[in-house]
């Protein structure tokens, strides 16, 4: 009998910024070995250019992304929900996992200091893959952040 294949939603309000910068590393790093989606709760026109360029700098391209309100439909679909500064406006389910990241916003940053952020975003992300990666963590519930 076969696993599932994990699934995460990445939610940050406008989904410009973080939440594309984790879903382009979660992608990177897993393949197509875990389901990746992201959205936010009032999603901005474009992806932030700052984060672009800064993940553009670790060969990963997130320049063709589109900021997109999350759904029901995706958080239903995923074990995994990381929420990034969206406070009351994130989603709840019970039996979801639950991870919330406190990271700063790059809103109206600049590439230096989206870097930061970035960087930080990797290492979380990295940890993450490997925890979906390993037999039975992907499902376990967490408390709601």
């Amino acid at each position: 009998m076969t696993d599932a294949k994990p699934a995460v939603l990445f939610l940050c309000t406008h989904n410009a910024g973080r939440s594309q910068m984790a879903m382009g590393f979660l992608k990177h790093f897993s393949g197509d070995r875990v389901t990746v989606y992201s959205g936010g709760s009032e999603p901005a026109d474009h992806v932030n250019p700052a984060a672009v360029e800064a993940m553009a700098e670790k060969g990963i391209d997130i320049s063709g992304e589109q900021p997109r309100r999350w759904t029901m439909d995706d958080l239903e679909s995923v074990q995994v929900v990381v929420t990034m500064g969206c406070g009351d406006e994130c989603p709840y389910i019970p039996g979801k996992r639950y991870e919330n990241w406190e990271l700063a916003d790059p809103a109206g940053q600049g590439v230096d200091a989206v870097r930061l952020i970035r960087d930080d975003i990797e290492k979380r992300v990295r940890t993450l893959s490997t925890e979906l990666e390993a037999p039975g963590r992907h499902g376990a519930p967490a408390n709601r952040p």
